[in-house]
C-alpha cells in the first residue's frame, strides 16, 4: 500500500507543478501579448504540453484569468495587512508602520510585474476579468481606508479625517508609482525607474502623512 500512496503523492505533486506553469505562462503572456491575442494553444505549447492538459485544471481561459486575478489579491491584501496599526504610537511610529507597508508592496510588485500589469494597465479583457481587477482594486483601498479606521480609533489621526477620500487618494498615488517605476516607457529618461523599493516606500510613507494627510 505504502508505495501506491508514494505514486499518488508524487502524480498529485507533478499534477500541482503543471498547473503552476501553466498559470505563469499565462499571465505572462496576458501581460505581454494581451488577454485576447493570447491563444490557449500558445500556452500549451509553450508548457509543452497537451491541450486536453490545459482543460484538464481549467474550464477555459476566463477561468484561468479568474484565479490568477483572485490569487494575486490575496496576496496583495495579505502584503497591506500585515501594516494594519494595531498599537497607538507617535506620528513618527505611524510614518515607519506606512514605510515598511509600502517595502512590502513594492517589493511584491516587482517581484510580480506580470500580475501587477494585468491588474493596473490590463485592458481588452473580458467583462468577468475585468470586473475581477476592479473588485481587485477595491479591496486594495478598502485595506488602506480601514488602516486609516484603526489609526483614528487609537487617536492617531483625527476623527473629522475624510477617510474614503484620503484612501481613494493614497490608492491613486500608489498605483501611479508603481505604473511610472515598473512600466515607464523605455524610450525616456525616467528617475523613478532608478529608484529602489525602499526609497519609493520611503518617500511615499512621508507624502502619505505630511502630503496627503494634511500632518506637520
Amino acid at each position: 500500500m505504502q508505495p501506491r500512496k508514494a505514486k499518488q503523492s508524487k502524480t498529485l505533486s507533478k499534477e500541482t507543478d503543471r498547473r503552476t506553469q501553466l498559470l505563469h505562462i499565462a499571465l505572462k503572456r496576458f501581460a505581454e501579448q494581451g488577454y485576447h491575442q493570447t491563444k490557449i494553444s500558445d500556452i500549451v505549447v509553450e508548457a509543452g504540453v497537451a491541450q486536453g492538459t490545459f482543460y484538464w485544471h481549467f474550464k477555459s481561459k476566463e477561468a484561468l484569468a479568474l484565479e490568477i486575478i483572485a490569487t494575486g489579491r490575496e496576496q496583495l491584501l495579505s502584503a497591506i495587512g500585515q501594516g494594519y496599526r494595531r498599537d497607538a504610537g507617535t506620528l513618527a511610529d505611524m510614518v515607519k508602520a506606512s514605510e515598511a507597508l509600502f517595502v512590502r508592496l513594492f517589493h511584491f510588485a516587482l517581484e510580480n510585474r506580470y500580475l501587477m500589469g494585468l491588474l493596473l494597465i490590463g485592458s481588452g479583457v473580458d467583462e468577468p476579468v475585468r470586473q475581477s481587477i476592479r473588485e481587485t482594486r477595491t479591496a486594495m483601498e478598502l485595506a488602506f481606508r480601514r488602516n486609516m479606521e484603526r489609526a483614528i480609533e487609537l487617536n492617531m489621526l483625527p476623527a473629522e479625517l475624510d477617510v474614503e477620500l484620503r484612501a481613494a487618494l493614497l490608492m491613486s498615488m500608489i498605483e501611479g508609482i508603481i505604473i511610472r517605476w515598473l512600466f515607464g516607457s523605455e524610450g525616456t529618461h525616467d528617475h523613478i525607474k532608478q529608484v529602489s523599493a525602499t526609497r519609493l516606500a520611503e518617500e511615499a510613507a512621508n507624502f502619505e502623512f505630511y502630503g496627503l494627510l494634511g500632518q506637520s
